[in-house]
């Protein structure tokens, strides 16, 4: 009989960020046999257990991997909260060098003694990230500065930080100190300070994810959906075409989410979840 799927729920850690706490959770087959390990990595407004995310964790985890989630230190919830924007003041003082300062705070704990995972279920000799959208924007840039990281799938990525910030937006952004992002689904203002901005040109050379990709010796997995409706599939095409080891798969009629949906109630996942799923399961194993 396969050994059963033993979760690790809401283990608690510490930013390097005002001492921020936030938590990530590990699932895998507690079978005595070490295994890649995987760091999930969500996007902007989102969570560690967003819609279908943890269906894709389980799937992941009986396939053969340390499935381990995190929520970002500065995304709005709380350890106590972890599901809900409880502390916008945080969000607004989020930036991308806080999110991979959490990334690395997460990959040193499992590298110590100190780690909730036991050292026999663990290959650390094969770690891997699985970002979306923001999330895999950051995954790629994660790796460029890590090099534990052996491969990355990028589901939807953000190719470029600044791209989508006009001007008119930038000087009024300034002038203000701060944007609002609306968010339809939660019905919340939610605030951005200027100093996104600040950390994004202030940090140029650690948070340009072409020249990431340009200069990346590890297999890349980059995947997008031609109905995106938050960020064009023709971005990420074109950002394959910077690396040297780089697959990619473009789905036809996915969506930004392929599929997903918060609450995620159903028992299956999407179709074009299950297909993603399915193609980076193949990238991982694959030598």
């Amino acid at each position: 009989m396969s050994a059963k799927i033993k979760l690790i729920k809401d283990f608690q850690l510490v930013s390097h960020h005002g001492s921020r706490p936030f938590i990530a959770d590990a699932r895998y087959r507690a079978d005595g046999v070490k295994k890649p390990v995987l760091i999930f990595i969500h996007g902007f407004k989102g969570f560690k257990d967003w819609g279908h995310f943890n269906l894709i964790a389980d799937h992941l985890a009986e396939r053969g991997f340390v499935l381990v989630k995190l929520n970002l230190s500065h995304n709005g919830t709380t350890p106590e909260h972890p599901v809900d924007f409880v502390d916008l003041e945080a969000f607004s003082q989020n930036n991308f060098s806080i999110e991979l300062d959490d990334i690395g705070v997460l990959i040193d704990l499992l590298h110590t003694t100190g780690s909730p995972i036991p050292r026999d279920e663990i290959d650390l000799g094969q770690l891997f990230l699985i970002g979306h959208s923001r999330g895999g924007g950051l995954a790629l840039l994660k790796a460029a500065e890590d090099e534990r990281i052996k491969k990355v799938a990028a589901w939807a990525p953000i190719h470029d930080l600044t791209e989508r910030w006009p001007a008119e937006v930038l000087q009024k952004w300034k002038e203000d100190g701060v944007y609002h992002i609306y968010n339809g689904r939660t019905k919340q203002d939610m605030p951005l300070r200027y100093q996104l901005v600040e950390d994004v040109y202030t940090h140029r050379q650690r948070l340009d994810i072409p020249k990431a990709v340009k200069t990346l010796e590890i297999p890349l997995l980059l995947v997008h959906g031609t109905a995106d409706e938050t960020l064009s599939y023709q971005k990420t095409e074109w950002l394959s075409g910077l690396g040297r080891y780089i697959t990619l798969v473009i789905v036809e009629n996915a969506n930004h989410v392929f599929g997903g949906k918060h609450p995620f109630i159903e028992e299956a996942l999407p179709a074009h979840s299950q297909m993603i799923l399915d193609k980076t399961i193949t990238f991982f194993k694959s030598e």
